[in-house]
Parts: structure tokens; C-alpha cells; sequence
């Protein structure tokens, strides 16, 4: 992978962390340190992912020269592809956990409701 690919890979990845800021960030009823842990738990684990694939991407391009390279680089790769696999675990917890705040944000409360009829 050469260093321009890295580039656009980061480019990509601070896009996706704006992206689920933004997301967070119309949450109404989550406290602000929730959803600046959600947010940095987000950029954690992406940027876990990328780099386990950055390395898992070296590893495997130079286990193809030959075969004791696949012996000795095999459990390497296995460790990347479990990191890459943890990551994406996290973010779907992540995502199981945004999913209930929102539901909750849209649940209408029927005292708020009631209160505000009376004003």
C-alpha cells in the first residue's frame, strides 16, 4: 500500500468520524460526555480497523513471495483480522446503543406532553 492509498484512507476515515459526529450529535436526550465517548469509541475503533488493515495488507503482500513467508506471516494476519473483527464488533455495540438513545429521544413523554398543554 503505498503512501498516497494511506492518504485517502485517513481522508476517508475523518470523513466517517464527521459524519457520526453529526449523527450524535441531533441525539437530544443523551448527555454530552455520552456522546463524546460514543464519538471517540467511534474514531477508536476505525482507526483500529484501518490500521489492522493497513498492516494486515503489508503482511499478506509479503507472504506471497513464498511459501515458508505464508508459515511464518499466518498468525500475524490472524491477529490483524481478529483486531479488524473486534473493531467492528465495537461499532455494532456502538450502533445497538445510538439505535436505543434515539428511540428514546423520539418517545413522547406524557407528562412533558401534558405540561405543555397547560401553558
Amino acid at each position: 500500500m503505498d503512501h498516497k492509498e494511506v492518504l485517502n484512507r485517513a481522508k476517508e476515515r475523518e470523513k466517517k468520524v464527521k459524519d457520526f459526529s453529526e449523527i450524535v450529535d441531533t441525539i437530544q436526550t443523551s448527555k454530552d460526555k455520552k456522546k463524546k465517548l460514543w464519538k471517540e469509541i467511534y474514531e477508536n475503533s476505525i482507526t483500529d480497523r484501518e490500521n489492522a488493515y493497513i498492516l494486515f495488507h503489508e503482511a499478506y503482500s509479503s507472504m506471497q513471495n513464498s511459501p515458508a513467508e505464508h508459515i511464518a506471516v499466518g498468525p500475524t494476519l490472524n491477529k490483524y483480522l481478529e483486531r479488524m473483527n473486534k473493531s467492528n464488533d465495537q461499532l455494532l455495540k456502538l450502533a445497538e446503543l445510538i439505535a436505543k438513545a434515539e428511540d428514546n429521544n423520539s418517545k413522547l413523554d406524557s407528562e412533558d406532553i401534558f405540561s405543555k398543554i397547560q401553558e
